[in-house]
């Protein structure tokens, strides 16, 4: 499994990105309607300061003790009748996920957007394994139909405009689409829905999850979700450890910023709640439910300089208001997570030699800084980030 690009020189993937009409079109209408949208919901939300340094607060306790709260989850979900497995490495993860296909004799999967499964590199192990996964949310699907990665962390097509999108819709459907949002829209949602039927196998990510409660929270603007967890036989969320919080309270300070943060609303359209598979009398929700706990280096960066990429809620904000990210978009950066977090967090999977180019990439204008909904201090660890990367070609 490989991180698409990578062949070619960062300076040449940028190059290419910045003489690209189509993509530079489309990159400034996203990140300036999104940047517009987040100022808008925050101007008429005077908590939110407050709010964000509390959110702050609660991830940096939870990682003080991030062990006992990933135990007392454990417990909450067996005791909903879920089972969890944890996963060292991206091998170990799409292995477990692999076991519960064949064990279940799925054929297809339904998939709700997950950068976690991106991460791993799910789909390409899915196929291999003959089963046929499926992305349920619009801009996923659209990528899945172009053979494409994500380009941002919630927006996962923003480098297509509306009329690649009616032309890719066109071609693979063989019939004409009209550009139209509404109509793209229409045209996928009754394409999938016969596949949220036919499907042994939902897979989903996670935005948290609750250790008290041992809820799985699911933050989304689609019916999708909801779709993917009820429907088919067997539900497996996959999520980075760091996703923990220990209280349904601590969530709610979390709702409270994240929806803004991303897309400027006060909610998300969809904020679904799962606690394990269907109890007996309840009519919907899946047999199974299981949980893997993905580690991929995050452990270690708890008592290492990488410590506050940690508390990332994966909003994309500071991608929206990232110089850079609004020039080359996100393919050029290489890897599953672009933007000035995703240098970080790919250093933190991947280790720093990973990012040797990427590490420059940044103005260190702190423009990410102000837009993080926890106020992480991205140009210190890209400053860090660089004096390692130097001096280990000082040493070599």
């Amino acid at each position: 499994m490989n991180e698409g690009g990578l062949a070619t020189p960062f300076r040449e993937r940028a190059g290419r990105a910045m003489r690209d009409a189509f993509l530079q079109e489309a990159l400034t209408i996203a990140t300036r309607k999104f940047i517009g949208l987040r100022r808008e919901a925050f101007d008429d939300f005077p908590e939110g300061d407050a709010l964000r340094d509390r959110a702050r607060a609660i991830k940096e306790a939870t990682l003080q003790r991030l062990d006992h709260h990933l135990e007392r989850l454990v417990a909450s979900v067996e005791g909903r009748g879920g089972r969890v497995h944890y996963a060292t490495t991206p091998e170990e993860a799409r292995a477990i996920v692999l076991d519960i296909a064949r064990r279940t004799g799925a054929r297809m999967a339904v998939k709700s957007k997950s950068m976690a499964t991106e991460e791993i590199h799910l789909n390409e192990a899915l196929e291999a394994a003959g089963v046929t996964p499926v992305e349920t949310d619009l801009g996923e699907y659209i990528i899945q139909l172009a053979h494409e990665r994500p380009s941002h962390i919630i927006v996962p097509a923003i480098h297509k405009t509306k009329g690649q999108v009616a032309d890719l819709f066109t071609r693979a459907l063989k019939r004409r689409v009209e550009a139209d949002p509404e109509v793209l829209t229409r045209v996928a949602r009754l394409e999938l829905r016969e596949k949220f039927l036919q499907a042994d196998l939902g897979i989903t990510g996670a935005n948290f999850a609750v250790a008290e409660t041992g809820t799985v929270v699911l933050v989304t603007n689609e019916g999708n979700g909801r779709m993917v967890t009820s429907l088919p036989r067997v539900h497996v969320a996959i999520m980075g450890v760091e996703k923990v919080v220990p209280s349904m309270t601590d969530l709610m300070v979390f709702l409270a910023i994240l929806a803004r943060s991303a897309t400027g609303q006060k909610l998300s359209v969809y904020t679904t709640l799962v606690e394990g598979p269907r109890r007996a009398g309840e009519l919907e929700g899946p047999e199974e439910f299981h949980l893997v706990l993905l580690d991929h280096g995050r452990i270690a960066q708890i008592a290492g300089p990488l410590r506050e990429a940690l508390s990332c809620l994966r909003c994309g904000a500071c991608l929206n208001v990232c110089p850079v990210y609004q020039q080359i978009g996100g393919h050029a950066y290489g890897h599953t997570y672009p933007g000035p977090i995703g240098i970080l967090l790919t250093a933190m999977l991947q280790g720093p030699a990973s990012v040797k180019d990427l590490a420059h990439a940044s103005s260190l204008c702190g423009a990410c800084v102000d837009a993080c909904p926890v106020r992480i201090d991205i140009p210190r660890m890209l400053i860090g980030l660089r004096r390692e990367v130097n001096e280990r070609r000082i040493a070599s």
